[in-house]
C-alpha cells in the first residue's frame, strides 16, 4: 500500500473543529469591520439588549481581553519606537488571542454565558492577510492554533467606506484628543484592501456572518440586529 511521507502544511493537519455547537452551549457574537464603523457603539446597545433580557453577557476585545492580551496590545499599536515587521505583527496578535481564548472566552462560555468580542481571528485575515499581504493559508494556520479551533457564532460585520471610516476617527480625536494608533494612521490603500477581505470572508460564509451598512442610524442597525438573533432564536422581543 503506497504511503505519503509527505509532511502536510499546519492548516491541513488541522483539523477545522465547530465547537461552538458542539459544547460551548451560548451564543460568541463577534463585531468586526474598519475603526471607525461603529463597532463600539453597536455592542454598546446589544449588551443592554441582552441584558435587559437577564442574559449574562460579558465584552471583550482584541488584541487584549487579558492582562497579558492589553500588554501585547501596546506593543502591537503604538506609535513610538521601531515598529514590528508584519510577520512579527501577526504572531503577537496571535499570542493575544490564544490566551484571550484560553483564559477568557471559553471559560464564560462553558458556564453558559453570552461573550460579545470586539474583533477576532477574521481581523487577522482582514489586516494581516489582505493589509500586509502575508499569505491567508499561513494565517488561517495559526489562527486555527491559536483558537483552537473555536468559531463564533455570528460575526457582525459593520461594512463603511474608508473615507467615511477616516472621517469618523478624525472627529473621534478632535472630540476626544485621542491620538489615532499606528494601524488606524496606516495609508488608505491599505485600509481598502482591509475592507475588502473583510467582504470576501462574509460572502464565503454566509449562515455566519451578517453585514451590515454602517452609514445606516444606531436605531436602524439595532433593530437589523436584534431581528438577526431573534431568527436564530436568541432572543425574544
Amino acid at each position: 500500500m503506497h504511503r505519503d511521507n509527505k509532511v502536510k502544511p499546519l492548516y491541513l493537519m488541522t483539523k477545522r473543529l465547530d465547537l461552538s455547537h458542539n459544547w460551548l452551549p451560548m451564543p460568541f457574537i463577534v463585531f468586526e469591520g474598519l475603526d471607525g464603523s461603529g463597532k463600539s457603539s453597536l455592542m454598546d446597545r446589544l449588551e443592554r439588549f441582552l441584558k435587559n433580557q437577564n442574559k449574562v453577557v460579558h465584552r471583550t476585545r482584541e488584541p487584549g481581553g487579558t492582562n497579558l492580551g492589553d500588554e501585547i496590545r501596546y506593543l502591537i499599536l503604538k506609535n513610538e519606537g521601531t515598529p514590528p515587521c508584519s510577520r512579527a505583527e501577526l504572531l503577537l496578535y496571535e499570542a493575544s488571542r490564544a490566551q484571550h481564548v484560553d483564559e477568557f472566552i471559553k471559560p464564560r462560555l462553558e458556564k453558559k454565558e453570552w461573550v460579545l468580542s470586539d474583533r477576532f481571528a477574521a481581523s487577522s485575515i482582514a489586516f494581516q492577510a489582505g493589509g500586509r499581504a502575508i499569505s491567508e493559508n499561513d494565517v488561517q494556520a495559526l489562527n486555527q492554533f491559536a483558537t483552537g479551533g473555536l468559531q463564533p457564532d455570528l460575526t457582525i460585520l459593520l461594512d463603511i467606506p474608508v473615507e467615511k471610516a477616516l472621517e469618523r476617527r478624525e472627529r473621534r480625536e478632535k472630540t476626544t484628543g485621542v491620538q489615532a494608533d499606528r494601524i488606524e494612521k496606516e495609508a488608505f490603500d491599505f485600509h481598502e484592501r482591509v475592507r475588502q477581505s473583510f467582504l470576501k470572508q462574509a460572502q464565503a460564509d454566509k449562515s455566519r456572518w451578517i453585514v451590515l451598512n454602517a452609514e445606516k442610524t444606531l436605531e436602524q442597525l439595532m433593530l437589523e440586529l436584534t431581528y438577526e438573533l431573534k431568527e436564530k432564536g436568541w432572543a425574544s422581543f
